[in-house]
């Protein structure tokens, strides 16, 4: 469904996940070894979207933990815990990121996500992790854009606050360094009661939550991409839906985003928003479980399609600079 997204959807970006341990298999450990069969998927993946001409966010979905994916968000020992003796090192984590960046540094159309949520570990380590990604990725040779997570699932309405007892991330991240300044911050913001993007009832505000880390931004002279968030197919959620990419198109601290989430996989599920009710997701043709239309036709075409932005990036490299990016 690449190209129907691309000519009939118009956007220009796809966000593709990918675990750790299937690219660094636990027997290798995280590091330059990769499992080149599964790598040749993913790849296959990537190419298919940038040759078509749009952006491809590669997303290792790991919480910022590595090696027991099983009951992820919750297991896994946290990358850079140096009091675990299971877990990898950030130096291991600089090695990941030097490597596959080193394999797309000539594709202009690869933008580089540090990391899917991290969360329940020290802040400190988060921006430990990050610039140790940073690092890998420019020490590869590698231009395009990064976009960097925070601590708290990244979750923009904790920006400035303490979250599962760690220090906000708006008092690390700031300190992030990129030799040639294109790196964003990451954020995920759902509109349900916890921010999960489980519940079906919408009931908060995404521009209120967000004012804060919008000042963090212009504070810093930074730049953020929300990469996750999304709502149920109801009318309530369809102002707060339209609310938040309206916030986002405003806003140029904002440089585009990516709503959660398409893909064949999913099947009847619904990867968010619906109470575990088998509604379908934001691919193409999707279904509901009963066969009434997915929430590809009632959420993307019904309220988001409709707030894309008219103008895209379509070429160049992928960038802070590059005008608005869905």
């Amino acid at each position: 469904t690449v190209n129907i997204w691309i000519n009939q959807n118009h956007i220009n970006t796809f966000r593709i996940a990918f675990l750790l341990e299937r690219m660094c298999p636990r027997e290798y450990g995280l590091g330059r070894r990769f499992n080149e069969t599964y790598f040749g998927h993913f790849n296959d993946a990537v190419t298919a979207v940038t040759k078509a001409g749009a952006y491809a966010i590669l997303d290792p979905h790991n919480y910022m933990r590595y090696n027991d994916p099983s009951q992820q968000p919750a297991t896994g020992s946290v990358i850079g815990n140096t009091t675990d003796p299971a877990a990898a090192t950030t130096l291991q984590f600089q090695h990941f990121w030097n490597e596959l960046a080193g394999r797309y540094k000539n594709n202009k159309h690869v933008i580089f996500g540090i990391m899917n949520e991290p969360h329940d570990m020290p802040t400190s380590l988060v921006l430990q992790n990050d610039q140790a990604a940073i690092n890998g990725i420019r020490n590869s040779g590698a231009k395009q854009l990064i976009i960097a997570p925070g601590n708290g699932y990244t979750g923009g309405h904790v920006w400035n606050t303490t979250s599962q007892g760690d220090a906000p991330s708006a008092d690390y991240l700031y300190k992030l360094r990129d030799p040639i300044n294109n790196t964003a911050i990451d954020i995920h913001e759902y509109l349900d009661t916890d921010f999960s993007g489980q519940h079906s009832i919408c009931n908060q505000s995404f521009p209120a939550n967000m004012y804060g880390l919008t000042q963090w931004l212009k504070t810093y002279q930074l730049k953020a991409m929300v990469t996750e968030f999304g709502a149920d197919n109801n009318t309530m959620c369809d102002q707060y839906l339209t609310e938040a990419v309206q916030y986002m198109n405003k806003n140029p601290e904002y440089i585009g985003w990516t709503a959660w989430a398409a893909g064949p996989i999913w099947g009847a599920s619904s990867p968010c928003c619906t109470d575990q009710r088998a509604l379908g997701s934001l691919e193409p043709g999707s279904l509901a479980s009963d066969g009434s239309p997915g929430l590809y036709y009632t959420v993307w075409l019904k309220v988001i399609e409709k707030l894309v932005p008219r103008q895209l990036q379509k070429s160049g490299i992928s960038s802070i600079h590059g005008g608005p990016c869905e």
